[in-house]
């Protein structure tokens, strides 16, 4: 301890001497003395905090892979004893030779700096240490004048470093030192730290390095700008002669190793890692998850100080992502909506674990880029809400029947619960959460549907009935309707509460999904009925390395029970028959699922919800530009041209596609049966004598098929079995003959109540069979009281 305290006076002793030999010139005949500025040096402050420096930061999927790095400074550290030799050799020849013998300050080149200080030349040489302490407090600088100061050239900057070197010396060893220094140092061409700039220059890491490799990379220290290989090549190699000069005259390599290395060619191979999400392969998954860190309290005391964190910390982000399930999901949305489609439009879709919140897929039919105006670049991440980087969302149609349908149950209401439900109905006496009372609402169905058809809660969700979604409604209460949807984590995309939103609180139309929400609320929402009734938060991250504090955040998932078991299960119940003889018959994935489409009114959106036991997913196809000004009718999206797109063209079949290739190598799981609390899941019957026959639409035949028919035998052969035909004006693209009938709604072999209404459609010939079929589409609705909001159609 004596010893080392004697060393520290010493060399604050000669540190006064020098300082006082630097100053002169600037202090003139002040009478500054040796003495007066040894005793001030030892009373200086010493303690010098010395962190980890700025780090990259990591985004892993599920699996491990890489998503994204993330940084503000290229560095990644290594320990010393991960350097090659010949570099540590060097940076030593041609930064501080005399490292392992000074105590901190290097003597004879500070009496170097001193003369050539009294003779006008400020430029001197600092110690590795000092070096070292002068980058600790340039990356500790947080704000403009710490970093000025930092920075200054200036005797009191001097002054500082001499103090802290000859302390850091006390306190840290010499290879510590080293090892520090050589991780803060800046090698030029955006490569900070010495692994950087192995694997940035040469393509290899620093244990790797060769001579001729190490002296390069030593000599850009000094003047990274004046010896950037990418634009100075030749001053580079002449510095690079010059460390190899100064490694013989230290004895570190002989003068013919230094011969033989200088004949060797530059022959950098300049590899700069991708910086954030854009080049990323999963670049709005990865913006999700950078603004939840930024966004998130948890993680720091504001936005500016979160984001310096994710970019400085070299954190190790660890996620919900799995590759099987982005991979399925994004060859999907770009199969059915390509990034670069002229027609504009956009599709995401969102993919969720139910039970836990995690997000399995996040895929959006578009390139990620700052040009909005380049045709299939955008910023913005249409799959969530305005908060993280989303939009204010699109109108979601029928995929909003299901949360009614939730809020029927809860309040005990029977599958039975039926209501006539013909073409249009009008509704009144509505009260919304404010306690106003909404204007008097008249919905419409697709088509003429006769005035004696009746549903109840099975065969409405089949048929998508507008009038009879109108009806539970009103039965139910809205307000009650909008409480669920909130209950389920439903809100607008904008970021605010249906009930306490002036325009939504005004909105008859609330069960037909007129609320612009975001694919991620609506899939999250399902998740919640694919799980019993267990709402979880949405969750993208698990676990987040903290190399530099050395900590470990453990995110755990956010779940409570929102609705019990048997009403989830109802929901679940009810959106699988959808599968079977409805708007979803055609989007079986082999497996059982539960799902429901939504198409919004002159089909300005379309969209579909599902889900398995496993996956819970919702998909949007919609023109970001206006859903209502640039609507999804007699539209060619990619090579295929749509007359007019539903819920089930499009979204269903990306759904469809991105299940089948999630699911493969998943057990099978079936869904819940349905609880016997809500009674019989009978479709009601029509009315009829005890002596009459039976409907014809009772059969167990349903829908004849008459495709391929001419319009008057196919309107014939429906008649006959009971049902009432309605042509539909739309002609479709169909392999059937011009004018044959190309599709039919619901299809054929659906079982439906004597006198409901099939739309026929007819075929324009010449056409691939789907595109632009009315299928599996959901019925109209039209909102006619002045002030409702923008309407839907489904």
């Amino acid at each position: 301890m004596l010893q080392r305290i004697s060393q520290l006076v010493v060399v604050s002793a000669i540190a006064g001497l020098l300082v006082a030999a630097l100053a002169l010139p600037a202090v003139g005949g002040v009478g500054i003395t040796a003495r007066n500025i040894a005793a001030g040096f030892l009373d200086m402050p010493s303690n010098l905090e010395t962190p980890p420096p700025p780090q990259r930061s990591t985004i892993y999927d599920a699996e491990g892979g890489v998503i994204a790095e993330i940084f503000d400074q290229n560095r990644e550290l290594v320990p010393l004893e991960d350097v090659s030799p010949v570099m540590i050799d060097a940076i030593l020849a041609i930064e501080d030779a005399r490292f392992y013998e000074h105590g901190g300050l290097d003597v004879a080149g500070t009496l170097r700096a001193a003369v050539r200080t009294l003779g006008g030349n400020t430029q001197g040489a600092s110690s590795i240490t000092q070096q070292y302490v002068k980058n600790v407090q340039i990356e500790a600088a947080t704000s403009q004048e710490e970093l000025d100061a930092a920075r200054e050239e200036s005797i009191a900057r001097k002054i500082r470093e001499l103090r802290y070197a000859v302390a850091l010396e006390k306190r840290m060893t010499k290879d510590e030192i080293l090892e520090g220094y050589l991780n803060i140092a800046y090698f030029s061409d955006g490569a900070y730290g010495v692994e950087s700039a192995a694997q940035h220059y040469f393509n290899i890491p620093a244990s790797e390095l060769e001579l001729h490799q190490a002296a390069t990379i030593a000599g850009l220290v000094r003047y990274p700008y004046l010896y950037n290989p990418r634009f100075f090549p030749e001053q580079t190699v002449e510095r690079r002669n010059v460390v190899l000069d100064r490694m013989v005259a230290s004895g570190a390599i002989t003068e013919a190793e230094a011969e033989e290395a200088k004949k060797e060619p530059l022959e950098v191979d300049l590899d700069t890692p991708p910086n954030g999400c854009v080049p990323s392969d999963e670049p709005f998954f990865c913006d999700y998850v950078v603004q939840e860190i930024e966004k998130d309290e948890r993680f720091g005391p504001n936005e500016t100080e979160r984001a310096r964190w994710l970019r400085t910390a070299g954190l190790e982000i660890h996620t919900t992502l799995r590759p099987q399930v982005q991979e399925a999901s994004q060859t999907a949305v770009d199969e059915w909506v390509p990034r670069e489609n002229e027609s504009r439009k956009v599709s995401a879709q969102v993919i969720i674990e139910p039970g836990s919140g995690q997000i399995l897929g996040m895929a959006q039919g578009r390139n990620y880029g700052p040009d909005e105006s380049k045709l299939g670049e955008t910023s913005i991440n249409f799959a969530t809400d305005s908060d993280r980087g989303g939009s204010t969302g699109f109108q979601a149609g029928s995929t909003f029947k299901a949360i009614t349908l939730a809020a029927a149950l809860e309040e005990g209401l029977p599958f039975s619960t039926a209501f006539n439900s013909p073409t249009s109905v009008s509704v009144s006496g509505q009260r919304s959460c404010n306690g106003g009372t909404l204007a008097t609402w008249t919905p419409s169905n697709a088509g003429d549907t006769a005035a004696g058809t009746t549903h109840n809660m099975v065969s409405g969700t089949k048929a998508s009935s507008n009038t009879y979604f109108a009806q539970l409604q009103a039965r139910v209460g809205i307000c009650d309707v909008m409480k669920m949807a909130e209950k389920l984590g439903l809100q607008r995309a904008d970021g605010t509460l249906f009930t306490e939103n002036e325009n939504s609180l005004a909105n008859s139309s609330f069960t037909l999904g007129s609320e612009e929400v975001s694919p991620l609320r609506v899939a999250n929402a399902y998740a919640t009925f694919a799980s019993g009734g267990m709402y979880c938060e949405p969750q993208a991250i698990t676990m987040i390395e903290d190399k530099q504090a050395g900590s470990t955040i453990e995110i755990e998932p956010e779940c409570e029970r929102v609705l019990e078991e048997e009403v989830a299960d109802g929901v679940a119940y009810l959106l699988s028959q959808t599968f079977n003889g409805g708007t979803a018959s055609s989007l079986g994935i082999g497996r059982p699922a539960a799902g429901k489409t939504g198409t919004t009114d002159g089909s300005a959106a379309a969209w579909f919800a599902g889900f398995t036991p496993q996956m819970a997913s919702a998909v949007f196809v919609a023109d970001p530009r206006g859903p209502q000004q640039y609507p999804l009718r007699n539209v060619t999206i990619g090579d295929r041209y749509f007359s007019v797109v539903y819920g089930a063209t499009i979204s269903g079949r990306i759904w469809q596609e991105s299940f089948r290739a999630a699911h493969e190598g998943l057990e099978v799981e079936q869904l819940p049966s349905a609880p016997g609390r809500f009674g019989s899941t009978s479709v009601p019957r029509a009315p009829s004598e005890p002596d009459d026959d039976p409907s014809p639409a009772s059969d167990d035949g349903g829908v004849p098929d008459v495709v391929g028919l001419t319009e008057a035998d196919a309107v014939a052969a429906l008649e006959e079995a009971g049902y009432t035909a309605n042509v539909s004006g739309t002609r479709l693209n169909s392999p059937e003959p011009e004018g044959a009938v190309a599709a039919v709604n619901p299809d054929p072999g659906t079982r439906l109540p004597e006198g409901a209404t099939v739309n026929v459609f007819l075929s324009r010939g010449g056409g691939t069979a789907g595109a632009g079929t009315g299928e599996d589409d959901d019925g109209w609705f039209r909102v006619r009281p002045a002030h409702t909001p923008t309407t839907t159609r489904d």
